[in-house]
């Protein structure tokens, strides 16, 4: 497994002290940052601040707030004089490499802090936040200095695959980005006045951890790939490849939502996945929403779909307006049928070599 999200950081980075650098001669503080209220020095100090923040908190493991700590380039403390904007270039470039090591040698399963929305967020999330604050501060700078800057498109769909899911792909991923925050526009599209991006969900069981797909997980899993998790021997299932497909299917066409989509199944013993759970959409009018699932056949016969199901069932009927979780198993397939049954679920109806159950609140 490889450490995603570590170069795109050094890139972003790069790309920053690039197109910064061009413009270290003027007055940082005398000019404001595009469309923020800060100058484009507080707008580079934040830049800095994030990076480190994000390093902090994987590194650290924090859980439950922010590490209270800061990046002060005034020079206030310590005897050191105020740096100048070549210094603060500087502390980007070092406080980016120090979140691309954070993310290289955290381990894949460790989440830490983050408000937005589920608090906790993954090595891959956290690379991804940092590359979006660097792209987008260096724009909100470059727009007030008046100078030109468009970052790669494999950057910046790295972000919006990750955490902004719920955005629907647009004519090219930097205009979508920019739209999505507020500093542009898309034909067809109402303007953006508030955003926050959205980090994949996870569900907890005794054994397992439903780690929520996010677009770019199912874009690999959909063509023969791991999706950056650590498989049993037989790896994903067809159904689970199936799955990931039709996920793709929804970001392209807009209607992705985090929390009802798929969950990959990981052992929290030893971080392989084991299968796939998930939902067919969101709930519809009458609080309905459908569930199916896919173990890996190495991993059968343990119990971890049945624990999954009571798991992510549970989550939704606690969920405002959900009133009934149903699940439609091939008539023929036995084991199935057990695992939705001692999953709690009833048989209600059976039609054309399938049978349906039901969890109602």
């Amino acid at each position: 497994m490889r450490a995603v999200g570590a170069e795109q950081v050094e890139e972003a980075v790069a790309d920053c002290v690039a197109v910064l650098g061009a413009v270290v001669d003027r007055d940082w503080r005398q000019v404001r940052a595009g469309r923020l209220e800060w100058d484009c020095r507080r707008t580079v100090a934040h830049i800095a601040s994030d990076l480190i923040a994000y390093a902090g908190q994987i590194a650290g493991r924090t859980q439950d707030a922010y590490t209270p700590f800061e990046i002060n380039l005034d020079g206030r403390e310590g005897g050191l004089d105020p740096a100048d904007n070549a210094g603060c270039l500087q502390v980007v470039t070092a406080t980016g490499a120090l979140l691309a090591a954070a993310v290289r040698t955290t381990p894949r399963a460790v989440r830490a802090f983050h408000p937005f929305p589920f608090r906790h967020a993954n090595r891959e999330g956290f690379a991804a936040m940092g590359v979006a604050e660097v792209l987008l501060h260096t724009h909100d700078i470059a727009e007030g200095m008046g100078i030109g800057h468009e970052p790669s498109a494999e950057l910046a769909s790295f972000v919006l695959t990750r955490i902004f899911p719920q955005v629907r792909p647009g004519p090219t991923p930097w205009r979508t980005l920019l739209w999505a925050t507020g500093r542009g526009e898309l034909p067809g599209r109402a303007p953006v006045t508030e955003w926050k991006w959205c980090n994949n969900p996870v569900l907890r069981s005794e054994r397992l951890l439903l780690e929520g797909v996010t677009p770019a997980v199912a874009a690999e899993l959909s063509l023969a790939g791991d999706g950056g998790f650590h498989w049993v021997d037989s790896g994903p299932f067809e159904g689970t490849r199936e799955g990931a497909g039709m996920l793709l299917k929804q970001y392209e066409e807009g209607v992705f939502h985090p929390e009802w989509a798929m969950y990959v199944l990981v052992r929290r013993e030893d971080d392989r996945a084991v299968g796939a759970m998930g939902f067919h959409g969101v709930p519809d009018e009458d609080g309905r929403v459908e569930i199916g699932y896919d173990l890996s056949v190495d991993a059968r016969g343990n119990g971890y779909a049945t624990e999954a199901l009571r798991t992510l069932s549970a989550w939704a009927l606690a969920q405002d307006g959900v009133r009934t979780v149903a699940a439609v198993v091939d008539e023929e397939n036995v084991p199935s049928r057990k695992v939705v049954t001692r999953a709690g679920f009833t048989e209600v109806s059976r039609r054309e070599g399938h049978v349906s159950y039901e969890l109602r609140r």
